[in-house]
């Protein structure tokens, strides 16, 4: 599994690199899809229960699950999220980043401060003997703090043989339920915030899901293994 997320972290490198205003979301699909195969791996998503492209790609009030596309360029301002899973030797990798087009108010800086704070939080609780509900608390308690929403209808997952599996990993709960978590469990935590409302709603597209007040969200994704020494983060 961490040869699986190598690749993805080599994906989302190059295209960090090319983010820029201009780019249409489509450019950084077809990017992702050659360096994939470059690496003799897999894109995960592509064909998965009929998604036709390598990468999910989110921008501005988008959650999760966008769709690359010719029409949609990139603006100066924008936050563009980007969910990429890999297939390498039979284990797949799961990893998502939002990255900021240019420079971005102070608000959009924050949600993504915010997020990625909540995903580490949640990190440090994926020791031997905690529980589930554990990693959910430490997320939803930092995001509602700083006045920010976790996505109810969304979340985390297993992550090993398939790209999804059980458990769950809601971004919200209660401390000390759920699953008692051991050494050999790999989790993806995948936090996905928003400024306004947890709510969101799914387009006639069927794929992109988008905020309900189509205000802002971000989404961070990693892939973690549970050890006898703590978390071990595969897509770091």
């Amino acid at each position: 599994m961490r040869s699986a997320n190598r690749v993805v972290v080599l994906v989302m490198n190059r295209l960090r690199e090319k983010i820029r205003p201009g780019v249409t979301t489509l450019d950084l699909d077809r990017m992702a899809y050659e360096a994939i195969l470059k690496e003799g791996s897999k894109p995960a998503f592509k064909g998965y229960r009929g998604f036709n492209h390598t990468l999910c790609i989110s921008v501005n009030e988008e959650v999760v699950h966008g769709i690359p596309s010719a029409k949609r360029v990139l603006q100066a301002g924008d936050l563009v999220s980007i969910d990429c899973g890999v297939l390498k030797e039979d284990f797949y990798g799961d990893h998502a980043v939002t990255f900021p087009v240019g420079s971005m108010d102070e608000k959009s800086q924050r949600l993504l401060e915010v997020t990625k704070e909540s995903l580490h939080l949640g990190i440090q609780e994926m020791q031997p003997g905690k529980r589930l509900g554990d990693i959910s608390a430490a997320v939803q308690e930092h995001v509602e703090k700083h006045g920010f929403s976790v996505v109810r209808d969304f979340v985390g997952h297993g992550v090993g043989r398939a790209l999804h599996e059980e458990p769950q990993l809601p971004n919200f709960g209660k401390r000390n339920t759920g699953l008692r978590l051991k050494p050999g469990l790999v989790l993806a935590i995948e936090p996905m915030v928003n400024v306004g409302t947890f709510e969101v709603e799914t387009l006639s597209d069927g794929w992109t899901v988008v905020t309900k007040d189509r205000k802002r969200s971000a989404h961070f994704e990693h892939s973690v293994a549970i050890t006898e020494n703590g978390p071990d983060i595969l897509s770091k």
